[in-house]
């Protein structure tokens, strides 16, 4: 097989060694795929290779690409020559790849137009074959905040092979999106490898490292601990850590009795209709949350999950009917968990001073801090990092950690685990769960990933895309008792 891409020693420093010394070689035909506990490097990895590193931190190392060879320190002018036409990345965070002013199709044309140099009419062409493939072709005149977070996630994928580049570096690519999107995406990430293209991916997915074949190497603490063909590593691993990692997987959790809830209801959705961009999404919905009581909202990327939060919690208003809250509560006691936390952060300022202006606007005690960050495995030298240089599961769990602060009474989580590692993901919902019990907080769960749900909530609402209706799923698998 033909190397197109060789990292040598590969290493990434901050104030202190965020990546110890890597060494890979990306194949024509032969996928590798990085997988690991949040944190550990894996995007820096990529950045690295792609010479985008935040500018508070440098790589060492060099890299081989055909027959230019680059030292990654320097990150010269010719590394960056070959964006688009050499190198690709699909970044983990769509909403920071996508320009906020322009249509789907126009941000997949670019590519075409400006890097393989087609005409106005083939690019438009191009974007539209492009967009259909990820089943997009309805949205092709839609702006990135008119689309979910799975939606926009697949216009970035597109957007990211219309250069025709023949090396791919994507960052969690399956993100926010439902099983069959998943295996579309694998299947369409597996095409270009099998038309002689070399593929990376970093992804906390095991079923999509599964599907995608290849080579796995295993990242912890900035370090591989593990690496050969995935069939080997998924299926017979060696080192305790990979061990640990996929018995994490919420398919493997063994089968748990949840707490009981109390009858007080919280929230109440009374007969809710709501469209969005002419699209009926949902018509003439009641849904009661109890006290203590998680519910998971499954379906179909674009069915109207997170907008359905936002009518809960009246950051939209429905076209018909209303939304009851429970009596004498404050309303910055019920709280939404963003799908995308870059969002939720102003990205000048460290993540400490972010939760100082939380802490003195609403009057709240500091000292909570130190608990909640052991509680989601966040280390305190965090607090001094800005948001663009942490993960995304690192920067999810400080949004969490923020809404904790508030002592919440309901809490819409959107996708909340979908950038953490099956470890960490497990530890997150242990904690939620520990929440709703002790401080008999309600919480709605969204969720792509059916054993989440069957294992970590009372029960299951599913929103169908095709008929547009919400229906309760899942038989009643939680008791009601008195307060």
């Amino acid at each position: 097989m033909k190397p197109l891409l060789i990292a040598n020693e590969i290493s990434v420093w901050g104030v202190a060694q965020h990546v110890a010394p890597i060494s890979l070689t990306l194949h024509a035909g032969l996928p590798l795929t990085l997988i690991g506990e949040t944190g550990s490097g894996k995007s820096l990895i990529a950045q690295a290779l792609m010479g985008s590193l935040p500018p508070e931190l440098r790589a060492e190392g060099t890299l081989q690409i055909g027959e230019q060879k680059i030292d990654v320190a320097r990150q010269p002018l010719e590394h960056r020559a070959l964006w688009g036409n050499t190198l690709s990345a699909l970044p983990q965070e769509p909403w920071l790849a996508l320009d906020p002013t322009m249509r789907s199709r126009q941000q997949v044309r670019e590519g075409a137009r400006y890097v393989r140099g087609l005409t106005p009419a083939q690019s438009d062409a191009d974007a539209e074959q492009r967009l259909a493939e990820v089943g997009l072709a309805q949205h092709a005149r839609a702006f990135p905040w008119q689309l979910s977070g799975g939606m926009a996630q697949r216009v970035a994928f597109a957007a990211a092979r219309a250069g025709g580049a023949q090396i791919l570096i994507a960052d969690e690519p399956t993100k926010g999106l439902d099983t069959e999107r998943r295996d579309d995406v694998g299947r369409l990430l597996l095409s270009e490898v099998q038309q002689g293209g070399a593929l990376l991916t970093i992804t906390h997915d095991i079923a999509l490292a599964r599907q995608l074949g290849g080579e796995v190497a295993v990242i912890r603490q900035g370090q591989v601990v593990e690496r050969g063909l995935a069939s080997q590593v998924l299926e017979h691993p060696q080192h305790a850590y990979t061990r640990k990692l996929l018995a994490a997987d919420p398919a493997c959790w063994p089968e748990t009795s949840l707490h009981p809830v109390a009858q007080t209801v919280v929230i109440e959705a009374q007969s809710v209709t709501l469209s969005r961009g002419g699209h009926r999404l949902f018509e003439q919905q009641c849904l009661q949350i109890h006290a203590g009581e998680i519910v998971g909202i499954s379906g179909p990327s674009g069915s109207g999950k997170s907008s359905f939060g936002d009518v809960l919690l009246s950051l939209i208003s429905p076209c018909e009917g209303q939304i009851q809250r429970q009596p004498g509560i404050a309303k910055v006691r019920f709280q939404k968990l963003y799908q995308d936390p870059p969002s939720a952060f102003a990205p000048q300022i460290t993540l400490r001073q972010s939760l100082q202006d939380v802490i003195q606007r609403h009057q709240l005690d500091e000292r909570d801090i130190g608990p909640l960050m052991a509680d989601l495995a966040l280390a305190p030298t965090l607090l001094e990092r800005t948001p663009a240089t942490l993960s995304g599961g690192e920067l999810q769990r400080f949004a969490l950690l923020r809404i904790l602060l508030l002592k919440p009474v309901f809490i819409f989580a959107d996708e909340p685990t979908s950038r953490l590692d099956p470890v960490v993901q497990q530890q997150t919902l242990a904690l939620l769960t520990r929440i709703a019990r002790e401080r008999q907080c309600a919480v709605v769960l969204v969720s792509h990933d059916p054993h989440l749900l069957a294992k970590s909530t009372h029960r299951v609402i599913t929103l169908s895309k095709s008929d547009t209706e919400i229906s309760d799923n899942v038989t009643q698998r939680f008791q009601m008792c008195t307060e």
